[in-house]
């Protein structure tokens, strides 16, 4: 009897002892864990700022075609009476010089010969300001908002007689970090008075 007791407290010790050593184990567990956790979102952080830095230096090389200042209701009106008379549609690409997205897509027709020849030859083309200092609602309202659905930028086609026929999210013309060349092609044709 006395033997069973001693080999209890024996055995209670041992898992005593095994209970405290394995919650130093998970206590080292958990401080690595802890530490690679804070690593990995030190690199995170790093990586964001990084990005962040990159975008602001690609962005300050980029034209600036957005007006804040400009009343955009006045200017679609006389982009209209111009189409009509130069038998063309007007794409309004709504956006602002705040967003990189507007501005690569602004440089890549700007300096892609092709899509550049047929935006001249079949539209006029307005850069139609959303920003903090402006944010045109009274003209986003007549084309239901389409930056709330779609984000910037995003691209709103007239017919000559002001007659909103098209609205194009921007993200199914993107490709990689820019965006396609055959898409964007492919959105400009199909909106032609000739199409």
């Amino acid at each position: 009897m006395k033997n069973s007791k001693i080999k209890v407290l024996a055995f209670s010790a041992l898992l005593i002892t095994g209970l405290a050593c394995s919650q130093k184990a998970d206590s080292k567990i958990e401080t690595k864990a802890d530490a690679a956790s804070v690593a990995v979102v030190s690199d995170s952080t790093a990586i964001l700022e990084a990005k962040k830095k990159l975008a602001a230096e690609e962005k300050a090389k980029l034209p600036k075609p957005y007006n804040a200042a400009e009343n955009a209701e006045a200017k679609i009106a006389e982009l209209v009476k111009q189409a009509k008379a130069e038998n063309k549609n007007v794409i309004l690409q709504a956006g602002g010089n705040w967003c990189i997205w507007c501005l690569r897509f602004n440089n890549f027709v700007q300096t892609t010969p092709e899509l550049k020849e047929i935006v001249d030859k079949n539209y006029l083309y307005y850069h139609l300001n959303y920003s903090p200092e402006n944010k045109n609602a009274k003209v986003f309202a007549q084309y239901d908002n389409p930056g709330e659905k779609f984000g910037y930028p995003v691209f709103i086609v007239l017919d000559k007689n002001g007659k909103m026929i098209h609205t194009q999210d921007s993200a199914v013309l993107e490709e990689g970090k820019g965006y396609s060349k055959e898409k964007v092609k492919e959105f400009f044709l199909k909106w032609t008075t000739k199409s």
